[in-house]
């Protein structure tokens, strides 16, 4: 907390933020083993999370601390794969040449698909159906509609309602 923060700031820190931090740092150390020191990267998210309750409000303090933290583990994990490219030639060992896939990378892209395709699933049909044809298919709204036999305009509304309704099922921490 920095010295010349209001009292409102940090209490607001205290009570809605600070809490968070043990469970979050077992969080990363479970989710993401290999990180060398998660007490920094617990840091960065929280003077991210100050940043952004400067700019304005925060409806979830926890959630946003932890997709902060996340993304910060994330770009900590691709910074640690980086490797120097060597030629490769005829006397090249060939288990350098096989297709080795990172399993915390891939664990966790597992779990993300999975709460995407619950809060999907948890969207009634129609915001559903125009949904899955917007991201998934790449339809335009016009395309839609025609598909769908609707006005351009229930198209927007219903993908509006269903950002929102994917947004609060991530807010919820994936529970309804």
């Amino acid at each position: 907390m920095p010295p010349d923060a209001d009292p409102a700031t940090a209490l607001w820190f205290a009570t809605e933020v600070q809490p968070h931090r043990p469970a979050l740092r077992a969080w990363l150390l479970a989710r993401f083993p290999t990180l060398p020191d998660v007490d920094d990267l617990v840091q960065e998210s929280f003077a991210r999370l100050m940043q952004a309750h400067a700019a304005g409000p925060i409806r979830s303090a926890r959630a946003l601390l932890f997709t902060t933290a996340r993304n910060l583990a994330l770009d900590a994990v691709r910074r640690q794969r980086v490797v120097a490219f060597e030629p490769i030639t005829e006397e090249t060992d060939p288990a350098v040449l096989m297709d080795t896939t990172d399993i915390v990378a891939s664990v966790s892209k597992q779990q993300e698909l999975e709460l995407l395709t619950k809060a999907i699933q948890s969207l009634p049909e129609r915001v559903r159906q125009i949904f899955t044809l917007r991201t998934a298919y790449g339809l335009t709204q016009k395309q839609i509609a025609e598909k769908l036999a609707v006005s351009e305009s229930t198209v927007e509304k219903q993908m509006a309602a269903g950002i929102r309704q994917c947004a609060a099922f991530f807010a919820q921490g994936g529970a309804r």
